[in-house]
């Protein structure tokens, strides 16, 4: 298990930018596949972006796909979310989640979570 700290959320305007940061705990944080959701009232929770143990594969929801970048550090045990070009729909709680699977976009292997942190971005 990895306990997982988001940080960087805020309100922003259009067009702008934030970068979100996932801190984990333990020594074990390169053996995780390591993804970001995000979640707005009344909708599901959707996976934006998801890095592999190394870094070298990434996953995009086509929603951000040249806004967003995800890169991670393992030295520092953190993740972050680039979050470019800002739309007002990307208003949502954003979190940080561990999986143990290879699969980059399997949802049942997230199985470790963040608390959360509310980007809001006004137009």
């Amino acid at each position: 298990q990895v306990q997982l700290v988001e940080s960087g959320g805020g309100l922003v305007q259009a067009g702008g930018s934030l970068r979100l940061s996932c801190a984990a705990s333990g020594r074990t944080f390169s053996s995780y596949t390591m993804g970001w959701f995000r979640q707005s009232p009344g909708k599901e929770r959707e996976l934006v972006a998801a890095i592999s143990r190394s870094g070298g594969s990434t996953y995009f929801a086509d929603s951000v796909k040249g806004r967003f970048t995800i890169s991670r550090d393992n030295a520092r045990s953190t993740v972050y979310l680039q979050m470019n070009s800002l739309k007002p729909e990307d208003t949502a709680v954003y979190y940080c989640a561990a999986s143990k699977e290879y699969s980059l976009t399997w949802y049942r292997g997230y199985a470790d979570w963040g608390q959360g942190t509310q980007v809001t971005v006004s137009s």
